[in-house]
């Protein structure tokens, strides 16, 4: 059986966006309402920089649709560091999970653990920090998923090391980062970074037929998560909205 497919964009407070992707007059308070409708799945991007108290989880949760799913991107604090398997970063990554993140239930996706271009592969570091990775929290599942900028982790050992904890390793479709597609979990995360601005759906038809067969492809093996993100940010909610149209 295959996976569900989820197509999203990042986060949903983009000023923008108003009068394009939001419509005139629309108030911003509603603007996770829309946008939950209009797509299928969302990452949060602010929790890499910050905090949040539980009763925003649940607002998000309760603003949502049934089916709809969010991706959270995790703190910088877990992963911009120079040793990932030591007790700061532990206690780091416990303060991020325990923040409220489980409120989400059953519309929690992947956590996406995002590691600067600048940190390159440490085979022994690496499984450190993965071995302290927890399987779920107040009985909520959760998937994490890899996000490496530096071309030291196109290498079977990361490969296999990521097999091994049940970590997907994200393709990311940005000419300045490796480009890795690797099954390496029973879910799929995809980061499309090359939408533009001068095309009104943000990517080619082409691509867009493209990016529609690879999901297909991927969604063979499991759930797929695919965001536009970054490239030309007014464009993406669009790009998200044709890729779920030729989806269907």
């Amino acid at each position: 059986m295959g996976g569900q497919i989820y197509v999203g964009i990042g986060g949903w407070t983009f000023e923008p966006w108003r009068g394009v992707f939001y419509p005139d007059g629309l108030a911003q308070k509603r603007e996770l309402e829309f946008a939950s409708r209009a797509l299928t799945s969302i990452e949060i991007n602010g929790t890499y920089y910050s905090a949040f108290k539980r009763d925003s989880w649940e607002k998000w949760r309760d603003e949502t649709p049934d089916g709809f799913v969010f991706s959270v991107k995790a703190s910088r604090f877990c992963t911009n560091r120079k040793e990932l398997s030591g007790d700061a970063a532990s206690e780091s990554i416990e303060r991020f999970l325990t923040q409220g993140l489980s409120a989400l239930g059953d519309k929690l996706g992947p956590i996406n653990w995002q590691f600067m271009a600048t940190k390159k592969f440490d085979p022994v570091d690496f499984e450190g920090f993965l071995k302290r990775l927890p399987k779920e929290i107040d009985g909520v599942r959760l998937r994490h998923a890899l996000e490496v900028r530096s071309p030291t982790f196109c290498c079977q050992e990361f490969y296999d090391l990521a097999h091994k904890y049940g970590a997907a390793i994200i393709f990311a479709r940005d000419e300045d980062f490796p480009e890795i597609d690797q099954p390496t979990a029973d879910f799929t995360y995809a980061r499309l970074m090359s939408s533009r601005e001068d095309l009104e759906q943000g990517v080619s038809d082409k691509e867009l037929a493209d990016t529609a067969a690879q999901a297909r492809g991927w969604a063979k093996r499991g759930d797929v998560f695919a965001y536009f993100i970054s490239g030309a940010k007014v464009r993406n909610p669009a790009a998200a909205q044709a890729l779920i149209a030729k989806l269907k």
